[in-house]
């Protein structure tokens, strides 16, 4: 089972790390990809990262999962990717699992993945899942789509996002591992 988060520069730290750490965790591979022409990205507080490969490297057959974390400038940088975005769609219409936290589910919305669905994001940016219900809860799984608020609901995001790829007690082992505020 493989699954790939991508960087672009201005990503948000906290939420890209925690889930490739998460689910690193739960044995799951979580490939960092860089969006861009460098194999180092920067996040949005200047943390520098290396990732495992360039987008224009992977085979995207191999993966089952693609992974957004937000940030700005991040999450305007991946959406100005258009062929990371034409693979975004691949992944949508052949029904594979699609992430996104924080501000990068208003990418889903503008490219109408949202309609008649129930999703979150950062708060002041739920305008722009366009078509969506949006619930007051952390983490929302709705068909082959999973989103989160952002920074504070990382671990709850990434642990939603291994119990779809694995089961419901794999997330919750895990939890209680990390001494999750609930378990």
């Amino acid at each position: 089972m493989k699954t790939a988060i991508f960087l672009a520069d201005g990503y948000e730290e906290i939420e890209a790390l925690t889930v490739v750490d998460m689910l690193r965790r739960a044995r799951i591979t979580c490939d960092i990809i860089s969006t861009g022409d460098e194999i180092e990205t920067t996040g949005s507080h200047g943390i520098r990262v290396k990732a495992d490969h360039l987008v224009s490297e992977i085979d995207f057959n191999e993966y089952e999962c693609m992974i957004l974390p937000g940030g700005n400038p991040g999450t305007k940088n991946l959406e100005a990717n258009q062929y990371l975005m034409s693979k975004l769609d691949d992944f949508y219409i052949k029904g594979k699992l699609i992430c996104a936290i924080c501000a990068a589910p208003t990418i889903f919305g503008h490219r109408g993945y949202l309609n008649e669905k129930t999703a979150v994001c950062y708060p002041s940016l739920e305008s722009e899942l366009e078509g969506a219900s949006v619930p007051d809860e952390e983490v929302v799984k709705d068909g082959n789509i999973i989103t989160s608020r952002g920074m504070g609901t990382s671990i709850a995001f990434a642990a939603k996002i291994i119990e779809t790829l694995t089961d419901e007690k794999t997330a919750e082992d895990l939890l209680k591992a990390i001494v999750y505020k609930q378990y």
